[in-house]
């Protein structure tokens, strides 16, 4: 009887985790107000300024080296970035890591074109009250936040297309 309870609970439990992924939804929350601006160094030798992207679309993506969410979603915004970036959009990855060989040793594995700043200081994850990694903010191209995601599950990236085709027509 025991053993019998003991299978059903697990049985149950089993299928209440799944119907709570399958639950997870790739919608975004809707946010409003200035983005922060941040300035930080870049894997490509020179300092980046949020408020200097002013004009284009930016994804603003906070990951870290220890984040498997985040080394899945990298080739994924790798796709989106070459896709739009020639007709006003980037990508700033922000690296969260202290030790930035420890950001680089993910990049030298999953090499990305968009450019990755280094937040090492974890200011700026301070200024944007990170609660999850990753966590994707989409900026519109006055420089306000539009779009919140925090975590990452496989179909994210359709949100996050709809929300860059929605941004690049305003």
């Amino acid at each position: 009887m025991k053993k019998a309870l003991l299978v059903w609970l697990r049985y149950t439990f089993f299928l209440a985790s799944l119907l709570s992924v399958a639950s997870v939804s790739a919608k975004s929350v809707i946010i409003d107000g200035e983005a922060p601006n941040f300035t930080l160094p870049s894997n490509q030798g020179k300092t980046i300024q949020l408020s200097d992207l002013r004009g284009d679309v930016v994804m603003i993506n906070f990951w870290a080296s220890w984040c498997a969410p985040c080394r899945q979603e990298m080739p994924l915004l790798e796709d989106l970035y070459e896709r739009y970036k020639k007709i006003g959009f980037t990508i700033l990855g922000v690296n969260i890591d202290t030790d930035v060989k420890d950001a680089n040793k993910v990049l030298d594995a999953i090499p990305v074109s968009f450019p990755v700043v280094y937040d090492t200081k974890n200011a700026v994850s301070d200024l944007y009250e990170l609660g999850a990694m990753p966590t994707t903010v989409m900026v519109d191209r006055q420089g306000n936040q539009r779009f919140l995601h925090k975590g990452y599950k496989p179909g994210f990236e359709e949100a996050y297309e709809q929300e860059i085709r929605k941004l690049l027509r305003e």
